[in-house]
């Protein structure tokens, strides 16, 4: 190819002119990169195109709209600007040592937004897929980006100077005390990210609890060196991602894996209202429902048992009786069964914890089906406004605090006794007059 151009030069009578050969040569290189340039891109990429492709997939629309292909076919182009001024140009000359610095920083520059590119798109290809799969892809790909940054300007330096890569990757040993002090937190937060991913610990959109840095809410966001979350305040708070190894959090993830959210909470009875159920009160609690089959089992076990013991079943002492608050603890068990809005394939139950000077507290305990949380709130609030309303049908009060209604009640109950024993104006002895 080189005799050629010479040959051709010699007819026009240049033979022997080294600028008209380096200027043809140049003009030859720039016209084949112009070709080239229109073949990738107005051929190529717009064969490639959503628009123009039969098939329309969502990550070849993705990886377009990154501009992955066309940072690959300028990549390309430097590669060939490369190899045509090998073929025409002696190694070692100035002028062929300064297009190989050239084309090569041309090469690792868009090498390295070419690989931007990709990573981007799948991100957001990942974060389009399966909500079933979410991973922490961001820290890890802005890591990648640091390591790919770090040796592009390595690869970039050597070429300027002259000088094998190689002697700065040894250089850089010496600087690792440097470098590990100035990227500390990339460095903690790219292996934090590997952590999460590896152990399936958070991912974006679950919800996280950490006290300690008051995030309360979704993760929004998990990059290189933090961890977003928006909390249910709609603030936004940033954590960092090292944090989330080094510290303990909550990750409420898994309720809605099993389809469950726990209620948790209990009722204060007055002690004073708990008593042995008489007759009348069996036959009429009864009629419940929810308690027919728990009151004729429970009553007949109780008769046998006070028959074997040989003992009154009406003894308040000796016999085994039913009590209002036993009764309302299986009224309540059987309530929950019944709920459709509570998940029976999990621990549900109503227990009776240690009483104190605020009563005796009777604990809810089970699992909402719906873990969102407004219905959930909806769901705990309804049971309760039923606990609430059914406790008096049991004989039983709840205990709470004296308020201001109370003390207005005995205020004015005292006064009514006190003016219905004050005595007449006729009969006090100062209105009686001396004779």
């Amino acid at each position: 190819m080189k005799s050629y151009l010479n040959d051709l030069l010699s007819s026009f009578g240049l033979g022997d002119n080294e600028a008209a050969f380096v200027a043809l040569v140049i003009g030859l290189i720039l016209l084949t990169s112009l070709l080239i340039h229109l073949l990738l891109h107005k051929v190529v990429l717009r064969f490639l195109s959503p628009a123009q492709s039969s098939s329309k997939r969502p990550w070849q629309a993705t990886l377009f709209s990154h501009h992955l292909f066309k940072r690959v076919a300028l990549t390309l182009q430097g590669v060939v600007v490369f190899v045509l001024a090998g073929m025409f140009f002696e190694s070692g000359t100035a002028l062929m040592e300064l297009i190989e610095t050239l084309t090569h920083l041309w090469i690792i520059l868009f090498a390295l937004l070419s690989l931007f590119a990709l990573l981007d798109a799948v991100e957001e290809i990942s974060r389009a897929a399966s909500s079933s799969v979410k991973l922490p892809l961001r820290g890890i790909f802005q890591g990648l980006k640091l390591v790919a940054t770090t040796v592009a300007l390595i690869f970039a330096i050597a070429f300027l100077i002259g000088k094998s890569p190689l002697i700065l990757f040894s250089g850089l040993g010496a600087m690792t005390a440097v470098v590990l002090l100035i990227f500390k937190d990339p460095i903690l937060g790219l292996v934090a990210g590997i952590q999460l991913s590896a152990n399936n610990m958070l991912a974006v959109g679950d919800w996280l609890e950490m006290p300690d840095y008051g995030a309360d809410g979704d993760v929004i966001d998990i990059s290189l060196t933090t961890v977003k979350v928006r909390n249910w305040d709609q603030t936004i708070t940033s954590v960092p991602s090292y944090s989330l190894i080094s510290d303990s959090f909550k990750n409420w993830r898994n309720i809605q894996v099993v389809g469950g959210r726990r209620i948790k909470r209990s009722i204060l009875i007055d002690a004073s209202s708990v008593h042995f159920a008489t007759r009348a009160e069996l036959e009429r609690l009864a009629d419940a429902r929810l308690l027919t089959d728990y009151i004729q089992s429970k009553a007949d076990e109780l008769e046998s048992k006070n028959r074997a013991l040989g003992v009154d079943p009406d003894s308040s002492i000796d016999a085994q009786r039913l009590t209002n608050l036993g009764i309302f603890r299986a009224y309540l068990t059987a309530y929950l069964a019944a709920n459709e809005n509570i998940n029976h394939d999990l621990t549900y139950m109503v227990r009776q914890l240690d009483p104190g000077p605020h009563g005796i507290p009777i604990e809810v305990y089970g699992f909402a089906n719906q873990t969102s949380w407004v219905p959930y709130e909806n769901i705990q609030s309804d049971i309760f406004d039923h606990v609430y309303a059914v406790v008096p049908v049991f004989g039983l009060r709840l205990h709470q605090a004296p308020g201001g209604h109370d003390f207005q009640a005995l205020l004015n109950k005292s006064g009514g006794q006190q003016s219905t024993q004050t005595p007449e104006p006729g009969n006090t002895a100062s209105s009686s007059t001396p004779d």
